[in-house]
C-alpha cells in the first residue's frame, strides 16, 4: 500500500497570544475569520502585522487563528535571513531560546524575546491515519515528492498525531519552491 499524503505549503505567518492581540489591535479585539485552513479549527485572519527584524521587515504578515497561549512567528530560513532575525528549525510551540523580533499592529507594538522559528517539516495525522500507515506520534519519516523536474526526498519529517488533525504534510516556502510544489501535490511516506 502506498502511503500518500497531501503536501501543503505554509507561508510566513504569525500566531498571537491574547496579550499580544490586545496590544497590537486594542483591548478585547477579536480576530476576523477570513478562510478556513486544512487543519480543523485553524483559520487565516483578515488581520496582518508588520514583522520587524534588525535589517528589514515584512509589512503585512497574516495572522492565523485562533489565539494561542504564546505568540509565535513562522518564517522560512530565507525570510529570516532577509530581515535579520534568528529562526531556528523547531516544531511549532517549541519556542524556548528561539529568535526575537518586533510585531507592529495598528494600535501598538510587541517585542517578542523568543518565538521566531522556521517550522520543522511535519505531517499532521489523526490516530486512525497513523494506525493505517503504521506511524507513531513524534516518529521521524522520509517523504518522496515527485514533481516536474524538481522531484526530491524530504528527510527529517516529524509525524504529529492528534484526533483534531487532518492528514497533511506541511513544508515552508523554501522547501515548496525547491520541490516545484503545486496545489494538490501528493507525497509518499517511505
Amino acid at each position: 500500500m502506498k502511503k500518500e499524503v497531501l503536501v501543503e505549503t505554509s507561508a510566513r505567518h504569525v500566531h498571537v497570544s491574547r496579550e499580544a492581540l490586545d496590544i497590537l489591535f486594542g483591548e478585547g479585539y477579536e480576530l476576523t475569520h477570513k478562510k478556513d485552513l486544512s487543519q480543523p479549527g485553524q483559520y487565516a485572519c483578515e488581520e496582518r502585522v508588520a514583522v520587524v527584524g534588525s535589517k528589514s521587515s515584512f509589512p503585512a504578515v497574516s495572522i492565523l487563528g485562533p489565539v494561542r497561549p504564546a505568540t509565535q512567528v513562522e518564517l522560512s530560513l530565507t525570510d529570516a535571513r532577509s530581515i535579520g532575525v534568528n529562526a531556528p528549525v523547531r516544531e511549532s510551540g517549541d519556542i524556548a531560546g528561539t529568535g526575537s523580533c518586533k510585531l507592529v499592529g495598528p494600535k501598538g507594538e510587541v517585542e517578542i524575546e523568543c518565538g521566531v522559528i522556521t517550522a520543522k517539516r511535519h505531517i499532521h495525522a489523526t490516530p486512525a491515519d497513523a494506525e493505517k500507515y503504521g506511524l507513531q506520534d513524534k516518529q521521524v519519516v522520509t517523504v518522496k515528492i515527485e514533481s516536474n523536474g524538481r522531484s526530491l526526498i524530504f528527510d527529517d519529517v516529524v509525524v504529529r498525531v492528534n484526533p483534531n488533525f487532518a492528514l497533511a504534510m506541511h513544508i515552508d516556502t523554501d522547501e515548496s519552491n525547491a520541490a516545484g510544489a503545486v496545489p494538490g501535490l501528493m507525497g509518499e511516506i517511505l
